[in-house]
């Protein structure tokens, strides 16, 4: 094949995905507009999954926002920056017993996940730890597939789990608790309202932050990186701005959309069992989750709104948005959660090899 072949082989391709890609965030940003109108907490966000979940499941072509998600997950990482004031750190100590119960919560999640897993659904070992692990999707995708689990069950679990997490807590605190959402276009300024000279420095903060945190492999450098500097910032006094409400329901779309773009491909007809599996799991970790925050709301004076967005088996950036849209302090979920992955990065994999060596003596 020519050059000029390849050129215009590699110009159809990258024109293809740019139209599956426009097409795809059409499709969530309508279902985020349909879901606008009933009231829900994180509209958007569900709005957009929905959508997007149905037709992928349904054998839709879709395009992953992949780099429109790194944009949008620096975006949250400014906006939870800015939550981040000298208040909020005089009373991170004060949440050392909240954080203590997290990991006992994780522990005990994660060994009745396993166990239900392994001996009653019959998963293979390294694929019921990793799928049983109430966080850090992506790396236990990873570490539970070189360590000789399916990664293709561990993903859909982990996906099930997040998907259920976004869409069960809003629609529980609307109906259920009768929860209206805030009027985020009010608590929050427009693009019009910001400054230019407070507009360079949430942009710089979102380049520059992620920059650092890609270059000494933080995990989900966007997000953290853009976070931390955006608390330099804001701790700094050099500005209290916060991203305009356009760029924050954009954010919504994307990872809504994201999230309903890790069903592509999959088709209940197919894994039935691993679903299922899925699933339960899924309600098991939140109903586990709502259970603890029940449980120590009444010995801690938190309420239990905040603790169980806390403790929620969801992502960072799903969770935050969470909190935003149900009037609950973000930088206390985030911190919990930011926790959360952390420990579960570093101690699962530790933990699994200690378990394996265990057995293998006996």
């Amino acid at each position: 094949m020519t050059p000029e072949a390849d050129q215009r082989t590699s110009a159809k391709t990258f024109l293809h995905a740019t139209t599956r890609l426009a097409v795809t965030l059409a499709i969530g940003t309508l279902g985020g507009w349909i879901l606008s109108q009933f009231r829900i907490p994180l509209a958007w966000m569900l709005g957009a999954m929905i959508a997007t979940t149905i037709i992928a499941m349904a054998g839709g072509r879709l395009q992953r926002p992949i780099r429109l998600r790194v944009i949008m997950l620096a975006v949250l990482g400014v906006m939870l920056g800015s939550a981040f004031t000298p208040a909020v750190l005089q009373s991170i100590p004060g949440w050392f017993a909240t954080l203590s119960a997290m990991t006992v919560f994780v522990a005990m999640v994660t060994v009745i996940g396993f166990f239900g897993l392994r001996q009653l659904l019959g998963f293979d070992q390294p694929t019921a730890f990793f799928s049983s692990v109430p966080g850090g999707l992506t790396d236990m995708v990873i570490t539970g597939g070189a360590m000789g689990g399916d990664d293709r069950s561990i993903a859909l679990i982990h996906s099930v789990r997040i998907m259920l997490t976004v869409l069960i807590i809003p629609f529980w605190f609307r109906f259920v608790e009768g929860v209206v959402p805030a009027n985020t276009a009010s608590a929050i300024a427009t693009i019009g309202d910001l400054s230019l000279s407070d507009g360079f420095m949430l942009l710089a903060a979102g380049i520059v932050g992620p920059l650092v945190a890609r270059a000494i492999r933080i995990p989900a450098y966007p997000l953290i990186g853009a976070m931390v500097a955006s608390m330099g910032i804001h701790l700094a006094g050099v500005t209290a701005a916060k991203p305009p409400i356009e760029l924050v329901n954009a954010a919504q779309i994307v990872v809504g959309t994201s999230i309903g773009c890790r069903f592509i491909g999959v088709s209940i007809r197919e894994i039935p069992e691993t679903l299922f599996a899925a699933v339960i799991t899924g309600l098991y970790m939140l109903a586990a989750a709502a259970l603890a925050a029940l449980s120590i709301a009444p010995l801690t004076g938190v309420s239990f709104a905040a603790l169980w967005l806390a403790f929620a088996p969801g992502g960072l950036p799903e969770m935050m948005l969470m909190s935003i849209a149900l009037g609950v302090d973000p930088a206390f979920v985030s911190t919990h959660h930011l926790y959360r992955v952390i420990l579960l990065v570093i101690i699962a994999p530790l933990s699994y090899r200690l378990y394996s060596q265990w057995r293998d003596r006996r």
